[in-house]
């Protein structure tokens, strides 16, 4: 202790206008004339603000401020260590020289030949680098030159890429963000047997070539079809007050398979044997107010990502090509909306573009509210193979005024009316122009009660009742909607779906195919509670009932519509179940039933049950069950059977192994029935990199 204090005052004297002062200990201490340094041995330790330096020996002059270090250095700064043979540290700027050294700070792990620089800003030379803690199995970089900027960049000139000492990728430049976990932010491996393509090997990669930009691409050969190859990359970009990301991906294979292998598109044309298709999604943000976003899916035959990619495929059948930009002004939207049919074998009302000007509703005085829009748009509707092609030049705006009335806290009264004006310069019908004037009237009521209970359970965390009891009747009267029909070109028209149709005029979206309303919707909307200790109320309970009544309709139409029941129940967090009734009472018919299950325990395993029926054209049922086996292996199973067909469409047994957080190994077996595309067997192993 009286070797440190005599150091400390030692420096005190020499350092009267500095804002630190450093303390100095060790077993033993000495003062070298020649070199005028103070050299502490023996458990050496020099702390300077939030630095802290350790090593055999510690050396610091008087008069230049640098302090050196020998023998097991170790300087550390909060989360930053740095350890090496030899250290020189400049106390008044911070400036430090290491050789040998290792840096540690999460999620960087460097070693180099040297390095230079301070606390904000290193250099180092011939550096090898990883973003997981050093692994036989992890995945590294090595650099001739590392610029490492904590929190901020890491830059490498002459980096290759590869495994633990294994590095035979080559990336002249690699430029990455460092408060991201990842380098490579996408590697797979795949390699398999389906009986549709044969045995299979995969590989997908993305390297970074500038901060947040990652280019790659994909290549795939397939021994019954061939090589299947195209780019890929990621982007995404955060500053200057907006906010951006995206991604793409393409292929392209000369397909060797025989035409009897290709089969036929959904068309029921020949599958051709050059084969390719491109994707790419975008999102924007600029400030508050602007969004960009697009998404375009060219496939240049309909089986081609079914066919290569079918778990893309399930998640969606139906590409859609479209682009975007938003304007949020105080009150109103402006949009300019472009939807495009690069692909031969799907219908699509094309919008080559359309302008809309939406005003949000708001109050004008008196109580009245008022809501108006207004679009311009060019449309065209092509046919797949023979007919007329569609094209319509329209213009659309509509208005609405209504006044809620509210007596009491509990009912609400609000009369609605409305009208609609549609002008069409390329009318049919010998016609050159048409003009369309509609109106509407009617009214929304709701009915709101709510009753309470002070019932408590511990078991299923219910901290009293509250019941939320809605009615809710909505009318609408629109006469002679479908006047003029017969000039409209009926590009926006009415498509099939089960569920309730919109019922106010400015929602409805087959504005080329209207029909008269004279309808009244009843709802009851019904909602459980109960308190949440951290979001106010958790719905434990919900039962929404909808159906319309038709004082007008076609002579094929009944007097009640369809009723529509929603149904959710979830007590607790590990329990979920929910289902969707459409029902026909007046004719004892179920149009549609869609039913979830979940059950879970914890992140040990899981349970669900999914069906999903349609009259006269869909019984299908889905199990799923996962289990957590320890922290290296988890076993998933998954089973669908289709009782109209009286077959398991499909039977997939899939074992993850998690390699110490870095890879992902999927072995996975499927028996398929039903889809020749992806064929009736599966054998397939896929590796994927979590983190580098």
């Amino acid at each position: 202790m009286r070797r440190c204090l005599s150091v400390l005052l030692l420096f005190s004297t020499t350092l009267r206008a500095a804002p630190i002062v450093p303390e100095l200990s060790g077993q033993s201490s000495t003062y070298d004339l020649t070199t005028q340094e103070n050299v502490i041995t023996g458990h050496a330790q020099l702390v300077y603000g939030d630095a802290m330096l350790t090593a055999d020996e510690i050396r610091i002059n008087r008069s230049t401020l640098i302090a050196t270090a020998a023998g097991q250095a170790v300087l550390t700064r909060g989360s930053q260590r740095l350890l090496a043979d030899h250290l020189t540290f400049r106390l008044s700027d911070g400036f430090f020289q290491l050789e040998h050294v290792r840096l540690g700070e999460y999620p960087v792990y460097i070693s180099a030949d040297s390095v230079a620089g301070t606390k904000t800003k290193m250099t180092f030379k011939n550096a090898v680098f990883t973003l997981h803690e050093p692994d036989p199995y992890t995945p590294t970089a090595h650099a001739d030159t590392l610029v490492y900027e904590p929190g901020k960049f890491l830059v490498a000139d002459g980096a290759t890429i590869g495994i633990g000492p294994v590095r035979p990728l080559i990336l002249p430049h690699l430029s990455q963000r460092t408060d991201k976990e990842s380098f490579l932010s996408y590697f797979t491996a795949d390699a398999g047997y389906r009986s549709s393509l044969g045995p299979y090997g995969s590989l997908g990669m993305e390297l970074p070539v500038l901060p947040d930009v990652n280019l790659g691409g994909q290549l795939d050969y397939y021994t019954e079809r061939g090589l299947l190859f195209g780019p890929s990359g990621d982007y995404a970009y955060t500053g200057n007050d907006q906010e951006l990301n995206g991604f793409f991906r393409g292929g392209y294979i000369n397909d060797r398979g025989s035409k009897t292998r290709r089969g036929i598109d959904i068309l029921g044309r020949p599958v051709p044997h050059n084969r390719d298709y491109f994707e790419w999604q975008h999102q924007q943000n600029i400030g508050d107010k602007v969004t960009l976003m697009g998404d375009i899916n060219y496939w240049k035959d309909s089986e081609i990502i079914r066919e290569f990619y079918p778990a893309e495929f399930n998640a969606v059948q139906t590409p859609d090509n479209f682009l975007e930009a938003d304007y949020a002004g105080q009150n109103y939207i402006l949009s300019a909306f472009t939807r495009l049919r690069p692909n031969n074998f799907e219908l699509v009302q094309e919008r080559l573009p359309e302008i809309r000007f939406d005003l949000l509703p708001i109050t004008v005085g008196a109580g009245f509210d008022e809501r108006f829009s207004a679009s311009a748009a060019v449309l065209r509707d092509k046919p797949l193979s023979t007919g007329p092609i569609l094209n319509s030049n329209r213009f659309d705006t509509f208005y609405e005024l209504e006044r809620p009335i509210a007596p009491t806290n509990w009912f609400t009264f609000t009369p609605v009316t409305g009208g609609r004006l549609t002008y069409y310069n390329n009318a049919t019908g010998k016609k050159d122009n048409y003009l369309r004037t509609l109106g509407e009237i009617g009214f929304d009521a709701d009915l709101r009660s709510s009753g309470t209970w002070d019932y408590k359970n511990d078991r299923w965390h219910i901290d009293g009742l509250r019941h939320l009891f809605t009615p809710k009747i909505s009318y609408r009267y629109i006469p002679e909607a479908e006047h003029g029909q017969r000039y409209i070109p009926p590009i926006d028209s009415l498509t099939f779906s089960p569920y309730l149709q919109p019922l106010e005029l400015g929602d409805m979206r087959n504005i080329d195919q209207l029909h008269r309303t004279n309808t009244a919707r009843f709802e009851l909307d019904n909602v459980l509670q109960t308190r949440d200790p951290h979001y106010g109320s958790r719905n434990l309970f919900s039962l929404n009932i909808a159906e319309d009544f038709l004082f007008s309709r076609d002579p094929t139409d009944k007097s009640l519509s369809q009723t529509q029941a929603e149904i959710a129940i979830t007590p607790v967090n590990w329990l979920q179940f929910n289902a969707l009734e459409i029902a026909v009472p007046q004719l004892r018919e179920q149009r549609e039933l869609d039913t979830g299950f979940t059950i879970k325990d914890g992140e040990q395993r899981s349970f669900s049950f999914s069906n999903s029926f349609l009259h006269g054209q869909i019984e299908q049922y889905n199990f799923q069950y996962q289990e957590r086996i320890n922290e290296v292996y988890t076993v998933t199973e998954t089973f669908t059977y289709d009782a109209r067909l009286r077959r398991a469409n499909q039977q997939v047994v899939d074992l993850q192994q998690n390699i110490r957080n870095t890879w992902i190994i999927h072995y996975q077996v499927a028996l398929l029935n039903g889809d020749k595309r992806q064929g009736h067997f599966s054998l397939n192993l896929e590796v994927q990199l979590l983190k580098f």
